[in-house]
């Protein structure tokens, strides 16, 4: 636990809104926590987060020390770091490994790694945990960036969502896409009769995935393609892989299981974001793992 004081430098801003702007490492929504809970004192009284300060009041900020988050518990799973630092940490997932804890998946996943591995996580609203600032689904492999405090997470989640962050996938599909170079805009949602599943749907939200074809493979029965989703909804390249006629080699659930691989060929391949701090613009690369080169040099006659 620590004690921060600071001293108003704008009269009429909200309570909630100061702590914020003067605290970076905290969220507004954390700041709001705090002086719910009493942790927050203006010239010694206790205000609400929505209170007007007058210029020149004296703050005081009591910051408690990232508790514990409910049942997730530290595991050893072998999982590799590309790269850390203070904010964050770029991760390669191995394929099979749940991200985030869920109902029947409440330890096993990569938050429980990272638990295990981060010993300078500053944790995300006043909880010990670490940001996950987007998701690979379960059997896709490659590259993940979470964050390790709240600074860090709102200006990676900033990225995401005004799309300065740059996501590339490898992918296998069965056929080679026309033109080979190419933009698919479809809405996705629900599917209407399966809500375990996405679809393209006409009441779906604005989705938009870029692909070039990088090699074809087997005169033509495979493409091996490059894949940026702009637009980042549940299942998206595969949901719009599979709506063109292009489903993903082994996707047992948009296209069909497959003899030579037990998991659907897609890889989180690169990652580029600028760095929360100082804005340096960054890039990492991820080499695909060993059973999608063995699927591939099978496919290859090699």
């Amino acid at each position: 636990m620590k004690t921060v004081d600071l001293i108003a430098d704008r009269g009429g801003e909200r309570l909630d809104v100061f702590v914020a702007r003067r605290l970076p490492e905290l969220s507004r929504s954390h700041a709001h926590k705090l002086i719910s809970e009493g942790l927050v004192s203006a010239d010694g009284r206790q205000l609400k987060p929505s209170d007007r300060l007058v210029a020149g009041a004296n703050v005081s900020v009591t910051i408690p020390t990232p508790v514990p988050a409910g049942d997730l518990v530290a595991e050893h799973i072998p999982v590799t770091v590309i790269f850390q630092d203070f904010d964050l940490m770029v991760v390669d997932k191995p394929a099979g490994l749940t991200v985030h804890p869920a109902a029947g998946h409440p330890s096993g996943t990569l938050v429980n790694a990272l638990l295990a591995i981060t010993p300078d996580l500053r944790g995300i609203s006043g909880t010990l945990r670490p940001g996950i600032v987007h998701r690979l689904d379960k059997d896709t492999s490659g590259l993940i960036v979470v964050a390790k405090n709240d600074r860090a997470m709102r200006e990676l989640q900033r990225q995401l969502k005004d799309r300065e962050m740059h996501k590339t996938y490898l992918a296998l599909v069965h056929g080679v896409p026309k033109p080979a170079q190419g933009v698919i805009e479809a809405p996705i949602g629900r599917h209407p009769k399966n809500r375990k599943k996405m679809a393209v749907v006409a009441n779906g939200r604005e989705s938009e995935t870029r692909y070039r074809v990088r090699e074809v493979i087997a005169g033509g029965k495979y493409a091996l393609l490059e894949v940026e989703p702009v637009t980042g909804r549940t299942h998206q390249i595969r949901v719009h892989m599979a709506a063109i006629g292009h489903p993903i080699v082994a996707d047992a659930v948009y296209g069909k299981r497959s003899d030579i691989l037990g998991r659907q060929f897609l890889h989180a391949w690169k990652l580029a974001f600028a760095m929360p701090l100082g804005g340096r613009e960054v890039e990492f690369e991820s080499p695909l793992p060993l059973d999608l080169r063995e699927a591939l040099d099978k496919l290859r006659g090699t």
